[in-house]
């Protein structure tokens, strides 16, 4: 397989994605935080404000904040590919900072820095530091539908019965 993601770095040291092992079906994304960065942050009540990074390139999510942090890297999609980003299952687990979007998607007509929308779930306040793995991304082929109105209900299909949360926990 002779797959290209082409990747520009909006600076020198930003880092680019790389992935984990040999057979890892997504590669990880890494932040790219500058000493002095402004960071968009979201609190609890949707209030928008900036916060600065250190002199190490650290910054500080709070307990119910969401963060965009920057990865420093534009994709250069196929127009029939988009970018997907999920979460990292161990961040998640262990540190209570997940995707506040569930997946990101960019898409190809996307020719900006893409961001990672942290969010922390967790009462412990969490440190994004320059170079931290913070989310994984994987290129997905698109699947366009035309989307067509009907005049009809759809008919039932299987044996189901019943609708939202109808099949059991």
């Amino acid at each position: 397989m002779n797959n290209h993601l082409y990747v520009w770095k909006l600076w020198q040291e930003a880092h680019l994605p790389v992935y984990g092992s040999e057979w890892a079906a997504c590669f990880d994304l890494k932040a790219s935080i500058r000493s002095g960065d402004d960071i968009t942050v979201y609190n609890i009540k949707n209030q928008k404000s900036k916060r600065v990074a250190d002199s190490t390139g650290k910054i500080t999510i709070y307990a119910d904040e969401r963060m965009l942090v920057p990865t420093g890297c534009v994709f250069d999609l196929s127009e029939t590919d988009s970018l997907r980003i999920h979460p990292r299952s161990g961040l998640s687990l262990k540190s209570g900072v997940v995707l506040a979007n569930c997946e990101g998607v960019v898409d190809p007509d996307y020719v900006h820095q893409t961001f990672v929308m942290l969010c922390n779930v967790s009462h412990i306040p969490f440190d994004v530091r320059d170079g931290d793995r913070i989310a994984q991304g994987e290129v997905v082929p698109m699947n366009r539908s035309n989307i067509v109105l009907t005049d009809r209900e759809p008919e039932p299909k299987t044996s189901r019965n019943g609708g939202f949360g109808s099949t059991g926990i």
